[in-house]
């Protein structure tokens, strides 16, 4: 019997072609620009989905669910948590998978998780009944969707990798100015519960139909390279040809500007990509340096996150601009992920990381103080600045420091550590508010753990061999 054609879910070669594939490998022999850039398309369709499950929307729906459950805000902060340590548990076996079949099913599974969890969770009955369906789609935040991303653009970039991640954040933090705001309009309108079946909707229609149908694992399947560039030897035959003409100022070029990123030609002078294994990167100190600066400032991002509308209420705020607020920090952080995209290759990635730690200590303790609107949207600010660098520049730290060879396996055990840490700070900051009765001391744990963190980001290099 004639064996049975696989299929193409993951978005990799298959047994016999199929209608997907055809019409994808069509696509991109007549398109007029480099495929990745479709890629780039759907990573950002999936990404400004993710945000259904962010803890700034959710923020939005703390005041109404507890005051008609009487939940406290410990409670609704473990949903957050215990999602956040299920999508530590699954990333690294979600990272080998993804080194082996592409991002596609990653992505789409993500995508389905989140939106039938948020659409079910409009009849929320009960604390259980919430707490399952939440963590479900924080799980889906905290693992697939930032495996499947990320994977996506290391593996589809390598000297455009800055701006691609630049782009990639950008439409996430699109999505987490847009949440909110859709929230907050419709609970006007209308109630919390119609606001998750909004939120469902716009995760499902957003995200799904480009990436199963665009989505493709990396450049090589279509014959293509990383970033668009010609193959190996056309490359090394132009920089032959021209080798003649830069005789007489090459020996003052120095490796930093050649692979500075900012041209748009590829050079032979460029340094190799990095080619480290899951095995060899945990026996590097950079890695630990990188996971240690992860543990410290994300409880500062996921925390200050869930907990930022009901501290600006509490002191006094009205809730629309509490809401506006989050949605101004959604705003810079898509403003600082893009600028971040185009931080000179030359300089550095820890001086870039030491800078958001700095950001984010600084918006910890100007949210601290807030009694008015204007320091509420500077402070909501302050902290996007941060959140956008840290979006765009960690990961690409973990692809520059360790290469995309095996980007899935390696990011996958530090994603481990990243989501306990996002776990830890929205728990942490609900408990400390629940028993000083107010978020002075919460706020003040962040700022330290922010200095802390751009401590760790200054003195963690790249690995050397």
């Amino acid at each position: 019997m004639e064996p049975r054609p696989q299929t193409d879910f993951a978005g990799g070669r298959t047994a016999r072609p199929v209608v997907r594939r055809r019409l994808v490998e069509a696509l991109a022999a007549r398109l007029p620009f480099y495929y990745g850039w479709v890629i780039l398309a759907c990573v950002c369709a999936a990404g400004f989905s993710r945000q259904g499950s962010a803890v700034a929307p959710l923020s939005i729906f703390v005041e109404p669910m507890t005051g008609e459950f009487g939940w406290t805000r410990t409670e609704i902060s473990a949903a957050v948590s215990v999602g956040g340590v299920l999508g530590a548990l699954v990333a690294p076996a979600l990272g080998g998978f993804l080194d082996r079949n592409g991002a596609r099913a990653v992505l789409l599974l993500a995508v389905l998780l989140t939106g039938f969890s948020t659409l079910l969770l409009s009849f929320t009955h009960s604390l259980a009944y919430f707490f399952v369906l939440y963590c479900i789609a924080r799980m889906s935040f905290a693992g697939p969707f930032d495996l499947g991303i990320y994977g996506s653009v290391v593996n589809w970039f390598v000297r455009r990798r800055p701006f691609a991640t630049s782009i990639a954040t950008v439409a996430q933090m699109a999505g987490l100015v847009a949440m909110p705001l859709l929230v907050h309009f419709v609970m006007q309108a209308a109630d919390w519960r119609t606001a998750w079946v909004a939120v469902g909707t716009t995760v499902l229609l957003v995200g799904f139909l480009p990436t199963w149908i665009l989505h493709m694992r990396r450049p090589e399947d279509l014959g293509q390279r990383p970033d668009g560039d010609p193959a190996p030897q056309a490359a090394a035959s132009a920089a032959s040809a021209a080798t003649g003409s830069r005789a007489g100022t090459a020996s003052g070029t120095t490796v930093g500007s050649q692979a500075s990123g900012t041209a748009g030609t590829p050079t032979a002078a460029q340094s190799p990509e990095p080619t480290y294994t899951r095995h060899e990167a945990l026996r590097t100190p950079a890695f630990w340096l990188l996971a240690l600066y992860t543990l410290l400032v994300y409880p500062v991002q996921a925390g200050l996150s869930l907990h930022q509308a009901p501290l600006l209420i509490e002191r006094g705020l009205d809730p629309a601009v509490a809401a506006s607020a989050v949605s101004t920090f959604g705003l810079f952080s898509a403003i600082s992920g893009f600028a971040y995209g185009f931080w000179p290759r030359r300089v550095p990635l820890r001086f870039a990381l030491a800078l958001v730690g700095a950001s984010l200590a600084a918006a910890s303790v100007l949210m601290g103080n807030v009694h008015a609107a204007p320091l509420a949207f500077a402070a909501a600010a302050l902290f996007g600045i941060g959140i956008g660098g840290l979006l765009t520049m960690l990961p690409i730290a973990w692809a520059d420091y360790f290469g995309r060879t095996s980007y899935g396996a390696i990011r996958g055990v530090a994603l481990s550590v990243q989501v306990v840490a996002q776990a830890t700070g929205p728990i942490l900051s609900g408990v400390l508010r629940d028993a000083t009765g107010n978020y002075a001391v919460s706020v003040a744990t962040f700022a330290a753990l922010a200095v802390a963190g751009t401590v760790a980001a200054l003195i963690a290099g790249p690995p050397t061999r």
